[in-house]
């Protein structure tokens, strides 16, 4: 039961991703949680995470922005290392406060809390129509890759400010993919060499067959989203990423995910 849920979320997850340019890690690690301690979920996310955008380089990688990846995705390397160096030595970290529902206890934690407000933010500039039409000022691309690459480091989530930042840039819906792709690539590889600290050899080899299935899954969820995507507008792309964020942002501050 536990690789059919991981791999159903896997697939969706991934195949959402080219449309909203975040996704897989948000829904994936709170699948992965079901089964496995907090450290290792992130760790075993972050495996599959990589993987599974190595493979989507491959399909839209040529559509990346070169201007943009200086500008934006190479500040993130450095914020994600910072990230994920916070993230080892205050994995114990009280939350801010805890409450009830249905049964379950959710925790509402001071950094999750942050994205989320930043998250709600940025939507608004998809949601308001007076700002719908603001565009990033090059001049902030840098900011924006900071946050991206700090928090995606910090906690995992770097593809909801990746995508506010990127959206409002006015690049083609395959760059803003491509672009992304990239982006994502390069804070992965530098959280995982931090989180390998956190993820022994033989708890990847235990569970090498898990790691084998999410990852098809993921695999098989980009192929068709990539498909799908040649037949979205841009429109369609920018709606999916406010309302996107809206919820992730919802279910991030109030401790769900």
């Amino acid at each position: 039961m536990d690789i059919v849920l991981i791999a159903l979320v896997a697939f969706l997850g991934s195949g959402l991703t080219f449309f909203s340019g975040f996704g897989l890690g948000t829904v994936l690690l709170p699948a992965f949680a079901l089964f496995f301690p907090v450290q290792i979920a992130v760790g075993l996310t972050a495996i599959v995470h990589f993987l599974n955008n190595l493979f989507k380089l491959s399909l839209v990688g040529k559509h990346a922005n070169k201007n943009i990846l200086l500008r934006f995705s190479l500040p993130t390397i450095p914020a994600a290392f910072l990230g994920s160096y916070i993230l080892v030595k205050l994995s114990g970290i009280d939350p801010l406060f805890s409450y009830a529902l249905n049964g379950h206890e959710y925790k509402v934690e001071p950094v999750k809390l942050a994205i989320a407000v930043l998250m709600i933010v940025f939507s608004l500039f998809e949601i308001v129509p007076k700002l719908s039409a603001w565009t990033v000022d090059q001049k902030f691309l840098p900011l924006g890759g900071l946050l991206s690459g700090f928090f995606g480091g910090l906690s995992g989530h770097q593809g909801a400010l990746r995508s506010a930042f990127l959206i409002r840039t006015g690049i083609s819906k395959e760059s803003f993919i491509g672009t992304g792709v990239v982006t994502a690539c390069l804070v992965d590889v530098t959280r995982l060499s931090v989180y390998s600290s956190q993820l022994s050899k033989s708890t990847v080899n235990d569970n090498v067959s898990i790691l084998g299935i999410a990852t098809l899954a993921a695999f098989v969820g980009a192929y068709l989203g990539n498909k799908l995507l040649k037949k979205a507008t841009f429109k369609l792309v920018q709606n999916l990423v406010a309302v996107m964020l809206v919820i992730i942002a919802v279910l991030l501050g109030g401790g769900i995910i």
